[in-house]
């Protein structure tokens, strides 16, 4: 089985700003999501964790699954938002908040990287979890977390691309025999 978990809250989101790349650590709050995701899954024994190699995802993926070190790998990292990130959510230039009012239709700004490209790489890493047995722990962000589950549910239209994803919020996805199933929302 795959948990795919959305990182805890940072002092960037709790002051809601597009964080994207930038390296921040969880906040107070957000080791205490982690903490709390944790109590949630430990009935699960986890075989292999992987993560996006920032400090956020790293954290909470050590916070949830202490006892399995981490595999970093870049395919799981947060969308790119260029020359836009950093910038305060509640005051949005215009064609961010356009791109933000219809992400199937509207094409990321340029600079941003392109939904269609988060969706791809997140795909190969998915595709090579195909081979993989066992509990899998995913510890990703709101875009990259989206992508797979865009990734996972032929059909979605972009149907996650709007959906919010709190922190720390975790969906599962069947992984036997080769196949990757629906995922669905666990909390």
């Amino acid at each position: 089985m795959i948990y795919i978990v959305r990182h805890g809250q940072t002092n960037m989101n709790h002051r809601k700003v597009l964080q994207g790349r930038s390296d921040v650590p969880l906040n107070e709050i957000g080791i205490g999501q982690a903490r709390a995701a944790a109590e949630e899954l430990t009935d699960i024994r986890f075989d292999r964790v992987y993560t996006s190699p920032l400090i956020r995802a790293i954290q909470t993926a050590k916070i949830i699954v202490p006892y399995v070190e981490p595999v970093m790998d870049e395919r799981l990292i947060e969308m790119d938002y260029g020359p836009y990130e950093g910038c305060d959510l509640t005051q949005l230039p215009p064609e961010i908040i356009i791109f933000f009012s219809d992400f199937v239709h509207n094409p990321a700004p340029n600079g941003m990287e392109q939904l269609s490209s988060v969706v791809a790489r997140v795909g190969s890493f998915l595709e090579e979890l195909r081979k993989v047995e066992g509990n899998i722990l995913l510890s990703v962000h709101a875009i990259s977390m989206k992508g797979m589950l865009e990734y996972l549910t032929p059909g979605s239209n972009g149907a996650y691309w709007s959906k919010y994803i709190g922190n720390c919020s975790v969906y599962t996805a069947e992984n036997r025999d080769g196949k990757l199933g629906i995922p669905t929302e666990l909390f």
